[in-house]
């Protein structure tokens, strides 16, 4: 038996994309942990910028439950608001933005939006917040979600947040003149795009998944890198700094 948890994995794959020194925008949920534990471990230089007009350097000593906890605006390096922060993309100051979505496609496009037609669909999503403005201009995106058939899907049926678009060159054709999908981290694998045309393929396998199985629940015909690895498992160092910014066990 495994001494960690799958969300645990998640959240410390996700750390592991952050380099030190970098400067991150912080999506909700997962990946506020995922900054604290790269921040406690690997990257004790980076800076975490939040949507609500949050930046911060060392990470919340309080689980937190939202960007906009009263536990992370104490000690805060910075406390403005959305649209100051928010400016901080377009003028390339973001080396990577974490997101999540309900859809991703084989190049990277994130839907948060709508499922079924959008002049009538079947559910109504939250939609995107600051998530387009993540995945248009940070200079990379790294997404976290479940690993499932009906949410990797061929194609999404609303572009919320943009990925590589059609592929190729598509994203430089639409005026993205930065950025893109670097890693999908799911609760099974971990993707990235390769190649000339940027689709996702599989790169990372977690430990007691196959690759057959990931293919079962991935709903297009996914194509594996070279070399497939098995990621990781977390580190005691890792999961003590997980347990440090989520004390409370509340992503754990």
């Amino acid at each position: 038996m495994a001494d960690y948890s799958t969300q645990e994995l998640m959240i410390v794959a996700a750390a592991r994309e952050i380099r030190d020194g970098e400067v991150i925008f912080v999506g909700m949920r997962l990946p506020i942990a995922a900054f604290g534990v790269a921040r406690l471990t690997h990257a004790p230089n980076a800076v975490g910028l939040f949507e609500c007009g949050i930046a911060r350097y060392e990470p919340s000593a309080e689980t937190l439950y939202t960007m906009a906890d009263p536990a992370n605006q104490l000690g805060a390096a910075w406390a403005t608001g959305l649209l100051p922060m928010m400016t901080q993309l377009p003028a390339g100051r973001v080396d990577a933005g974490f997101i999540g979505g309900a859809e991703i496609d084989r190049f990277g496009n994130i839907n948060t939006s709508y499922i079924g037609d959008f002049k009538a669909p079947k559910v109504k999503l939250p939609g995107s917040g600051g998530a387009a403005d993540i995945a248009a201009s940070a200079k990379r995106l790294l997404a976290i979600m479940n690993h499932e058939k009906r949410r990797l899907v061929e194609r999404v049926g609303y572009i919320t947040s943009p990925g590589f678009l059609d592929g190729g060159d598509g994203r430089e054709k639409a005026g993205l003149v930065r950025g893109g999908p670097a890693a999908v981290i799911t609760d099974r694998a971990i993707l990235r795009p390769l190649g000339d045309s940027r689709e996702l393929h599989l790169t990372s396998v977690h430990p007691g998944h196959s690759v057959e199985e990931i293919r079962e629940h991935t709903g297009w015909a996914l194509k594996t890198a070279p070399r497939v690895d098995e990621t990781p498992p977390p580190s005691p160092a890792e999961l003590d700094a997980l347990h440090r910014v989520d004390h409370e066990g509340h992503w754990r």
